[in-house]
């Protein structure tokens, strides 16, 4: 078997390491919509060993930004922030941000939720508040992909890496009200607190996500914000083996980049 090589996972802090996002009308109901934010893979891609226990990390902040008018800055953002474990149960709190104040870090802003309950276990435990419905938690990881066979020159052998392996998502249905929600485009981020700011752990958006740049890029994505991550396409796509797309606004044209 191939060796999986390191992608930049941050393995001294997996509670923070970003898997992946979703956005999606709910089913049978298109006044809502679910957005799930998953985090803190149970076993890291370049090791058999498991992650830490707790689910999320407390006092960092869980972000998802919503982007309504289509300049890349967010609008809305939900922010999510989780106190320490106590007999080995966490809480979160969910607070709103709208207008300028959501491109921001969400320490502060309207309070959705206070003290809802983390799941641990097989059980979800669902809290409801007005219309917006919220889950926290282990659940089995939904993405899936031969990660050696990608590895080992594309030679794939339909094994899935992930059929096994659990995430912490932070579920949030809400209703279609919210404003802008219903044309919008979504990111989300981690954030660490140092003794006196805030720093960008982990985040998502375009392009892809920071696990496919090298060293110094990694380290000046996760630091910038989708507003200019242009700059970062074609060093992603050639490592990710796939089609990049650049929308070039000066001339009002859409170039794409085919990697190999």
């Amino acid at each position: 078997m191939p060796q999986v090589p390191t992608l930049g996972f941050r393995a001294e802090m997996p509670d923070l390491d970003m898997t992946d996002l979703y956005a999606f009308a709910k089913p049978g109901d298109p006044s809502k919509s679910i957005i799930i934010f998953n985090v803190h893979p149970s076993f890291r891609l370049d090791s058999p060993e498991p992650t830490t226990t707790e689910p999320f990390a407390p006092g960092a902040l869980y972000e998802i930004k919503i982007d309504t008018n289509g300049d890349a800055v967010a609008d809305l953002s939900c922010s999510v922030q989780f106190a320490a474990s106590e007999d080995g149960q966490q809480t979160a709190t969910v607070r709103r941000l709208q207008g300028k104040h959501a491109a921001g870090v969400g320490d502060d802003g309207e309070v959705l939720v206070q003290q809802a309950p983390v799941s641990v276990g097989k059980d979800a435990l669902v809290t409801q508040v007005g219309g917006f419905r919220f889950f926290f938690g282990w659940r089995s990881d939904p993405f899936f992909f031969d990660v050696n066979g990608n590895f080992n020159h594309m030679q794939f052998t339909g094994d899935d890496f992930f059929k096994d392996k659990n995430v912490c998502s932070i579920v949030i249905e809400l209703p279609n009200s919210e404003p802008g929600l219903t044309r919008s485009a979504f990111g989300a981020r981690t954030m660490d607190k140092t003794a006196d700011s805030w720093i960008q752990a982990d985040r998502g958006g375009r392009p892809l996500q920071a696990v496919f740049l090298p060293g110094e890029k990694r380290e000046e994505y996760l630091s910038g914000e989708p507003a200019n991550d242009d700059r970062f396409i074609r060093r992603v796509c050639p490592r990710a083996g796939t089609f990049g797309r650049l929308f070039d606004r000066g001339s009002q044209e859409r170039r794409e980049y085919v990697c190999t």
